[in-house]
């Protein structure tokens, strides 16, 4: 606490007007005015975008399975048809699918897939059996008493049913092996309805088919272990919570016994990692398979496989050691500035303490950005689902109008009919031909900026109210009498009331510079396959600048939001003051700001190791208490990285509490300094622990 004795009533009255002045509504007013109507607009412009994908749009699209005349398998009139089944699997071995997604073989939605094999031939030669119903539910259309070659020719029903499974919702046939080989319906041999060919025969077009979906799959089985393990995943972040706040009431009281805590726990924990790691490559030396390496077994599906491998542990065992001795080397050079920043740590704690409400702003934080990304995330599903069914010509022979787009209503009397007898009108995708699809990937690119442009802006107006808040406890002279009964909400009024502009015309300029950053990369996956070296180089040098250039600006930003809840001024005047005073004071920002960055980062990867590690035992089933409590997974790192991501995210949003109020105290001693010289007139207003730190002292003391 500060205090000023021996000072004459009207000189401490003319420093609490001083010290209360850089907070004061009285010379405070509206910033960037242009900028904050120009972003209202633009937030108006979102919503009717959104109305626009959401009244075109269908996501059905991207989750059920689609036959051949574009209806969705398992939805409207076809609800009790959720399996799509196709004619003739053998067709889609066609390289075509990979590039169009769609088998140039007719497909149905039915009941279920089929359970036993033959052939349309037989099925007709029995049409008064049972044989003839069942057949009939795999066909487009009833056939009537047309003949074989007329129900083939005009493709209303398959040439021959093979025993199925259902897999991603499409039938696949039933294959197995009997020693080398491959059957169908425990068959080595099937009849297509022309000939009797081998059960390999489908092998290629179920590969093509399965191709596309292989990555579908994976995130199925993510999803179900998802639905195993939710609750388990919930009480793992909730105990990240738990240690979180424990540190951050530690911190308050034993601010630098446990900076060192922090230390020494992360340096064990990495020590930790590097032994277990160690323990597992000894352990797999004589277990067969084990030597192989990460190049021979490739990629994998089950990524436990890897874990199986000594390559991986040992990979594991040299990144954590070259974490280990980068933290510590620096430890060892920094050991005196640590000391100094345990002092700002210190005042820090203080701060955070008169304004406790402030650890859980983070929380309004993060629930305005799932709104924001949220908002982004289904008007991007609804845009990309808002086109209409695109139908191509489909033959299998040589056909001039291939690939051609048709009308399925009147195909069949077309001159695309008529000059290729055997080609069929098929659905091939999603497109359209009005002005809405012709533009659609504008509104894509608006509905990416406006996200990236609200984010920023979110977390801008954090970064603002915290500063403002801390702010006002700085510059009270008598803590916690001359701050705001609400610092945290008086400064969220203030920032939303005066500096909407502000915040707007900083985060659109982050916004800018990120849609770039995101062009690029799309340019860079575009020229992946080109030969040309001097793109590549220039490319990868715009990259790196442009990656320089976002960092350069939020930190830019970061402080720019603290002088104008300091002072009130517009962005442009608060960021040339910020930059120039934090450049008069250089070495002071990499020794004290940039040490304490460091410390608070250990903090959150001591949080994260500790509910790592206990989610690792728990889930993985490695330790005899968890055996019966963990739930049985496909993939069980899936938990363990969404605990650590949750844990990561939940220790940076207290712990971000605490950085913002270190820069914010940071920039206002740095005022401090610049604007008092410790005399009775004006006198420091910082603590009696960050003069000693700094060296200074009040003459008035």
């Amino acid at each position: 606490m500060v205090r000023l004795p021996g000072l004459k009533p009207q000189v401490r009255n003319n420093i609490k007007y001083v010290a209360t002045d850089f907070l004061s509504l009285l010379h405070r007013g509206c910033t960037d005015i242009v900028c904050c109507i120009f972003f209202i607009v633009a937030i108006v412009g979102y919503v009717a975008v959104g109305i626009l994908a959401w009244t075109h749009g269908d996501p059905r699209k991207v989750i059920y399975p689609t036959d051949s005349m574009g209806q969705y398998c398992g939805q409207g009139q076809l609800e009790k048809k959720p399996l799509l089944f196709y004619f003739n699997m053998m067709k889609c071995a066609s390289p075509m699918v990979l590039l169009e997604f769609q088998c140039p073989t007719p497909q149905v939605c039915v009941e279920k897939c089929p359970d036993r094999t033959m052939t349309l031939v037989t099925a007709v030669g029995k049409i008064e059996s049972e044989d003839w119903g069942y057949y009939k539910s795999y066909c487009r259309a009833d056939p009537g008493t047309k003949s074989v070659p007329q129900i083939l020719q005009e493709k209303l029903c398959p040439a021959y049913l093979i025993s199925s499974k259902p897999f991603l919702q499409r039938c696949f046939p039933s294959l197995g092996k009997k020693g080398e080989v491959i059957t169908v319906g425990d068959q080595e041999t099937f009849n297509d309805g022309d000939k009797i060919r081998d059960a390999k025969d489908l092998v290629a077009g179920m590969k093509n088919a399965t191709i596309v979906m292989e990555g579908r799959q994976v995130a199925m089985k993510i999803f179900e272990d998802y639905t195993k393990s939710w609750y388990w995943i919930l009480i793992c972040l909730l105990i990240a919570v738990v240690v979180s706040l424990i540190f951050i009431v530690l911190l308050r009281y034993l601010a630098g016994i446990m900076v060192w805590v922090m230390i020494v726990m992360v340096i064990a924990v990495f020590a930790y990692g590097i032994v277990h790691c160690s323990i597992k490559y000894v352990n797999l030396k004589d277990t067969p398979g084990a030597n192989i390496t990460l190049q021979q077994l490739g990629f994998q599906p089950d990524f436990s496989v890897y874990l199986h491998i000594r390559q991986t542990w040992l990979a594991f065992i040299i990144i954590l050691a070259i974490l280990e001795v980068i933290i510590i080397i620096v430890l060892i050079f920094l050991r005196n500035r640590i000391r100094i920043a345990v002092e700002l740590m210190k005042e820090a704690s203080r701060a955070v303490g008169y304004v406790m409400s402030s650890l859980f702003y983070p929380i309004f934080t993060f629930f305005l950005l799932t709104i924001v990304i949220a908002y982004w995330g289904v008007t991007a599903v609804f845009l990309s689902t808002s086109s209409e069914p695109v139908y191509k010509v489909f033959n299998e022979t040589v056909c001039p109008h291939a690939r051609e787009t048709c009308i399925p209503e009147n195909f069949t009397l077309s001159n695309m009919k008529r000059d290729c007898p055997r080609s069929e009108c098929l659905f091939a995708f999603y497109g359209g031909e009005t002005p809405y699809h012709k533009y659609l990937i504008f509104l894509q690119f608006y509905n990416v900026f406006l996200f990236f442009w609200c984010a920023n802006f979110v977390t801008a107006l954090g970064q603002m109210t915290l500063a403002g808040a801390f702010a006002s406890y700085y510059w009270a002279p008598n803590k916690p009498n001359d701050m705001p009964a609400f610092p945290l909400c008086a400064s969220l009024g203030r920032s939303l009331r005066y500096h909407t502009g502000s915040l707007a015309f900083g985060s659109l300029i982050l916004a800018i510079v990120q849609i770039i950053r995101v062009l690029l990369e799309y340019i860079d996956h575009k020229l992946k396959g080109a030969e040309n070296k001097f793109a590549k180089f220039l490319l990868c040098c715009l990259k790196c600048c442009f990656w320089c250039l976002e960092k350069f600006i939020k930190f830019m930003n970061r402080n720019t939001y603290i002088m104008v809840a300091i002072y009130g001024k517009n962005f442009c005047r608060s960021a040339r003051d910020a930059f120039f005073l934090l450049m008069r004071n250089v070495i002071r920002v990499v020794v004290l700001d940039k040490v304490t960055d460091f410390i608070l980062f250990l903090g959150k990867l001591l949080i994260v190791g500790l509910v790592g590690i206990f989610a690792f035992f728990f889930f993985s089933g490695h330790t005899d208490a968890f055996k019966g409590a963990a739930p049985s997974l496909h993939y069980y790192w899936v938990p363990i990285l969404t605990v650590l991501v949750g844990s990561y995210l939940i220790a940076h949003g207290f712990f971000s509490v605490y950085a913002m109020c270190v820069d914010t105290l940071f920039l206002c001693f740095l005022e401090d300094l610049e604007r008092n010289d410790g005399s009775p007139e004006r006198p420091y207003l910082m603590s009696e622990n960050l003069l000693n730190v700094l060296k200074k002292k009040n003459q008035a003391n």
